[in-house]
């Protein structure tokens, strides 16, 4: 497994423990938890995005490492 694909595997996660967390402060009727689940999920969503930044400078200088552009030219 390339650092490219890893890297895209750490994001998708990260994406995917945003959108739970979003849930749970959705689904609770406790003020404080709703506080604390929008707060972790914020923290995330910043923590993603400069986790995106990374992948978008090490695709820019290292083309090899496009695991979406590569992985669509394989379903073509």
């Amino acid at each position: 497994m390339t650092i490219g694909t890893r890297m895209h595997q750490c994001l998708t996660s990260l994406e995917g423990a945003v959108a739970d967390l979003k849930s749970f402060a959705l689904e609770t009727q406790d003020a404080n938890a709703k506080k604390q689940f929008t707060d972790y999920a914020n923290q995330i969503e910043n923590i993603a995005q400069g986790l995106k930044g990374r992948v978008n400078y090490i695709e820019s200088q290292e083309p090899q490492y496009k695991v979406y552009q590569q992985a669509r030219q394989q379903q073509q």
